[in-house]
């Protein structure tokens, strides 16, 4: 049973000064669905799930409509530039992302078991005491998309997250997602990878400053309609 929320965009337009990025994006997602997100790099895709995350100003309205009370949100970035100086280890980063209460004073008990089940499904457990600046590009994605998992998100919001991450680590990934939306959550997935996208997706839209076409993988995802991703270059 679903229990994530439904989100309906209507007319989101959003400019950096006179840099129009996004221009009347109407989408729809449904609770318990994954849904794609594609289209060519610069096109705007980034901006949109920020704004649906509501950390850019827009015009247009955003709405969501939750199964249950208010959930939880879960964000998974490109990546996260940090101080290599900065003596924060992975428990320390989890720590800071998912509790109130100082990082130093260690994860927080309520969240400490998740904290551990959730790094050992990602094969990071043995590495919780590295600084996060020692860890490779994808371990550092591992761990980012750990501390989107706690505590357990309705609503999961994912940019490209596997861009560092080997095939193991996308397995891991994608098995994860895929028992999330089993339980009912939301999945916007930013993506990159066309042939995964019509394999996983319940939905697809593809956004190159507006959105080019929205719908079932097997539909829209034809050759016309994948050209047009590519036929023109709008900046972010």
């Amino acid at each position: 049973m679903a229990n994530g929320v439904n989100i309906k965009v209507e007319n989101l337009s959003l400019s950096f000064g006179k840099n129009e990025v996004l221009q009347n994006i109407n989408f729809e997602a449904k609770a318990g669905e994954i849904h794609c997100v594609i289209g060519p790099n610069g096109g705007g895709k980034t901006t949109f799930a920020k704004s649906l995350l509501g950390q850019t100003y827009h015009n247009g309205k955003i709405t969501f409509e939750w199964i249950e009370k208010r959930g939880i949100v879960g964000y998974v970035p490109q990546i996260i530039n940090i101080d290599k100086t900065l003596p924060v280890n992975v428990l320390d980063f989890i720590a800071l992302c998912i509790q109130k209460r100082p990082a130093f004073l260690g994860v927080d008990k309520k969240f400490k078991k998740q904290v551990d089940e959730t790094l050992d499904k990602l094969e990071m457990k043995n590495k919780s005491k590295y600084l996060f600046s020692e860890l490779s590009g994808g371990e550092r994605q591992r761990v980012l998309f750990a501390q989107a998992l706690i505590p357990n998100p309705q609503l999961l919001i994912l940019d490209e997250p596997m861009n560092s991450v080997d095939k193991s680590g996308a397995e891991v990934f994608s098995r994860i997602i895929d028992g999330l939306k089993q339980n009912g959550a939301t999945v916007i997935w930013i993506h990159h990878d066309l042939e995964q996208v019509q394999k996983i997706a319940d939905k697809v839209s593809c956004i190159n400053k507006t959105v080019v076409f929205s719908g079932e993988p097997k539909s829209v995802m034809n050759e016309k309609n994948l050209l047009k991703i590519f036929s023109s270059r709008q900046g972010e």
